[in-house]
């Protein structure tokens, strides 16, 4: 098996290695991110701006069309071993949650918007705070 190795992340064969997402405001994407994640960004011009994670690269780009997996698009989801904490600080970066915290198996889950438009959700395993 070749690895080749970009950035930080060893890639694999048939490895997931870059998400892209769309935005309608990547300062507002890029200051959630970094806040409520930690995530570092470098801009690629005014419309696409990258992350690279321990895990897997991506970026943002501008768009007028955002990500909503009720009309087709793909979910991240996120983990957290505090799924109550994280969502504080979700809706303090100014995220909205979309869909409160649910139970589902193997766990509990909730949706939110981050405030460039695109939807994602966090899930955890751990008992509920």
């Amino acid at each position: 098996m070749v690895v080749l190795q970009q950035g930080h992340i060893k890639l694999k064969p048939k490895s997931l290695s870059y998400l892209e997402y769309p935005s309608r405001s990547l300062p507002l994407t890029k200051a959630f991110f970094s806040q409520v994640f930690g995530w570092s960004f470098t801009d690629y011009g005014d419309q696409y701006t990258a992350f690279s994670l321990e895990n897997v690269d991506g970026g943002f780009y501008l768009s007028d069309t955002v990500n909503d997996p009720h009309k087709g698009g793909a979910l991240t989801v996120f983990y957290s071993d505090k799924l109550n904490e994280i969502r504080e600080e979700i809706e303090q970066a100014g995220g909205v949650i979309s869909q409160g915290i649910f139970a589902f198996p193997g766990g509990h889950r909730f949706h939110f918007k981050e405030p460039g438009g695109s939807e994602f959700a966090v899930w955890s395993d751990c008992h509920l705070e």
